[in-house]
């Protein structure tokens, strides 16, 4: 795993999570299924170069060996190494996580965190403030209404510091809470689902998954309770009882070995629909890796069972080779499409839309980059419009020299990272808005065949820019932050560029028209840092929130932009669970409002930005 330095350092401070004693780590659900790789022939290739000439900046072998392989292996997943380990497979690092580290559990929370009334209790009554999934509506704008959000324009510069709950061991927080009345249900970079009092923050329940859980946790009414359903980024599905925590069911939706599964799923009559996407892209940084192979995927599965009910690609047809590298590994495609954005729901017309991302290898397919039309019944295609042709690219076009896997002529890597929303214009006309890598922001009509309305610039874009988590939308405006995040290269390391990213743009539903942009907050003298707004944009009546990697959360007035709230998260915080914790780069799904409160996860490592572990939920006292 060759470096930079400053990633390996942080390994000791990596994510941990409980474990039978004496287990080896594995995301299968047998330790069988990764025995046969050789840990220590993969640390002696990839790893020993760093760790067994330790210069002081990163943890010898002796050290590696006095943590346990749980802590190893969370901070390969998503941790301090995530960046050097992206080429391994998860086989491999498991193995290496079992060649080097104790065979012990990790301490699971401490016993004061919990609360005296362990009671978990859904409301189901009317009225209910409930942000459940990646929206608190199907339409996917991320508005929280007078009714859900409790919280009025008003009162936002009032908001203080109600509680911080740490996620042990974690450098980064990004899992997005889901919110029902007083109940709270978030996931953790170290793949632990909590249940938590929304007044005190105190634990209710925990489970740990296989691997780290971005995706928001959806629950779903079942027999005489409900279902808590999510997904790992290391591609598994599961099904929790929400009153204990057990386990009910887990499935992959997708065999293949890079699956992830970031965004959230939504339900539907009985099922609930699987927006599939992967690392593979990424594997192809390995000169010796075939690439590609892996195909997006929307999967439906029954909810009583995990049972699937009908699976449809975004490539058309498996990968077949096309020819060998000047390494001699395979060449295949076509590949990619993943889908990161969760499914947008069209009760009125019987679809599900979807946005889509790039191939990896060619030959280029038709559905990449896109916004994709299915049946609600039973996922056939309807219509698809794509909006950048050819483009092609893996993470070895971002090698310098390219790698061996990236293909000729490769394209931008302007995908689509976030969902499209549905949203009323008026005289019954509706529109669907997505935002790009691209920095474009497009309109499509979903009654012709996603027909582009229009289109406009909001950012500059790139690999890592333009609109890459999400926007929101109330009835007339929509809001779109722009990431536009620029890293300086190194031989040696890799830092943020202080002064570029940044900005936050309101369009008019209608007709696309700039009502105004907030210009993005420079840096100063913190370090990391950059100004990008990648991050999810939440709105409620009157006010638009938006993170930034700076640590700063802040509040616009939705009429003119102007800055209302602003809090910096980039600190140290107690915690009432007990946990050392602070924040860092706000990024990912973004903040939620439900019942009063606004809440957020702060610290976010990937591309160099400021680590952090803490959810943070704030009130008007």
């Amino acid at each position: 795993m060759k470096r930079n330095a400053r990633w390996l350092l942080a390994l000791v401070v990596a994510a941990f999570v409980p474990a039978p004693a004496g287990a080896p780590v594995s995301a299968e659900p047998r330790a069988s299924q990764v025995e046969s790789v050789d840990g220590a022939a993969i640390y002696n290739l990839r790893c020993a170069s760093c760790h067994d000439r330790s210069d002081g900046r990163t943890p010898s072998r002796d050290t590696l060996r006095g943590l346990t392989a749980q802590r190893i292996l969370r901070t390969l997943d998503f941790g301090s190494m995530m960046t050097i380990a992206y080429a391994l497979r998860r086989s491999e690092r498991e193995a290496v996580a079992n060649h080097l580290g104790r065979r012990e559990s990790e301490p699971g929370p401490r016993p004061e965190a919990f609360c005296a009334n362990r009671t978990v209790a859904i409301s189901a009554a009317a009225g209910t403030p409930v942000w459940n999934g990646w929206s608190p509506a199907p339409d996917n704008a991320r508005h929280a209404g007078a009714g859900v959000a409790r919280l009025t324009a008003a009162q936002v510069p009032s908001l203080r510091l109600a509680w911080a709950f740490g996620f042990e061991g974690d450098t980064s927080a990004f899992g997005q809470p889901t919110v029902i009345g007083d109940q709270i249900f978030v996931g953790s970079a170290g793949g632990v689902v909590h249940a938590l009092r929304a007044d005190t923050g105190c634990l209710q329940w925990t489970f740990q998954a296989a691997g780290p859980i971005r995706s928001a946790i959806v629950a779903t009414p079942f027999e005489r309770g409900h279902l808590l359903l999510f997904g790992d980024l290391t591609g598994w599905f599961y099904a929790l009882d929400a009153a204990t925590g057990s386990l009910r069911w887990r499935k992959r939706p997708e065999e293949h070995e890079a699956v992830r599964l970031s965004a959230p799923p939504v339900v539907h009559d009985g099922l609930v629909l699987i927006p599939v996407a992967s690392w593979e892209e990424s594997r192809a940084l390995n000169s010796d890796y075939a690439c590609c192979t892996f195909r997006g995927s929307l999967t439906a599965l029954r909810i009583a069972d995990g049972s699937e009910a009908w699976k449809t690609y975004m490539v058309p047809t498996p990968a077949q080779r096309t020819g060998t590298t000047s390494t001699g590994a395979a060449m295949l495609g076509p590949s990619g499409v993943g889908i990161w954005g969760s499914p947008t729901i069209d009760r009125t017309r019987g679809r599900i839309y979807v946005t889509t991302g790039n191939n990896y290898s060619t030959p280029a397919t038709p559905m990449s980059d896109a916004l994709v039309a299915l049946d609600l019944k039973g996922g056939a295609v309807l219509w698809s419009k794509q909006v950048l042709a050819q483009d092609v690219y893996n993470s070895s076009c971002g090698s310098t020299p390219k790698g061996t896997s990236c293909p000729e002529g490769s394209g931008p890597d302007f995908d689509f990272g976030s969902p499209a929303i549905l949203v009323a214009v008026g005289g019954g006309r509706e529109l669907l808005i997505a935002g790009q890598k691209s920095g474009m922001v497009y309109a499509f009509d979903p009654d012709r065949r996603g027909e582009i309305v229009w289109q406009v610039r909001v950012g500059q874009g790139g690999i890592n820019g333009g609109v890459m988590w999400g926007m929101a939308a109330d009835r007339q405006h929509v809001y779109a932050a722009t990431s536009d995040v620029v890293t300086i290269r190194t031989a040696t390391s890799r830092s943020l560029d202080p002064r570029s990213g940044g900005g936050l743009t309101a369009l008019r539903v209608a007709d696309g028209s700039v009502v105004w942009r907030a210009t993005p907050v420079p840096c100063g003298d913190r370090s990391p840092c950059s100004p990008a707004q990648s991050a999810a944009v939440t709105s409620i009546p009157g006010v638009v929130f938006s993170g930034s990697l700076d640590g700063h959360l802040r509040a616009y007035d939705s009429s003119n932009g102007r800055v209302i709230w602003d809090v910096d998260t980039a600190r140290a915080f107690t915690t009432v669970n007990g946990v050392t914790a602070s924040g860092g780069a706000i990024d990912g799904p973004g903040v939620v409002v439900a019942n009063g409160l606004v809440l957020v996860n702060s610290g976010y490592t990937r591309y160099g930005g400021m680590p952090g572990n803490v959810l943070l939920v704030f009130g008007v006292r």
